[in-house]
């Protein structure tokens, strides 16, 4: 076991079952808003850990395993923003092909620095 870590990372996006409550790392990638006409919701895209930063141009780095992350009722959620890292516990669905989440309990890593 690796020093220094008191809480376990959850699992990997790619090793999330297809239903049922789960928790797992991983980097918000983008965030999609709603326009002020349109139901209430925040969503975000989240990408396993290991594969977020790919400026190495890798081929296939678009085959990442990708959550989707849904709160519904709010147009922001404070913090979540593309390139944090979170630590996400919440019920495992499927939408649009895609496992997902919904209103998940959610805690901020780390977070970039902007210049």
């Amino acid at each position: 076991m690796p020093e220094g870590r008191n809480k376990a990372p959850g699992l990997r996006i790619s090793g999330l079952p297809a239903r049922g409550r789960a928790g797992c790392t991983g980097f918000v990638e983008s965030v999609t808003y709603q326009p002020a006409s349109e139901q209430p919701f925040f969503s975000a895209i989240v990408v396993d850990s290991h594969e977020h930063g790919t400026a190495g141009g890798r081929p296939g780095a678009a085959s990442a395993a990708r959550l989707l992350v849904i709160w519904l009722g709010r147009r922001r959620v404070p913090g979540i923003e593309a390139g944090v890292e979170v630590r996400l516990d919440g019920m495992v669905t499927a939408r649009d092909g895609l496992p997902a989440m919904f209103n998940p309990r959610y805690e901020i890593l780390s977070r970039q620095e902007h210049l």
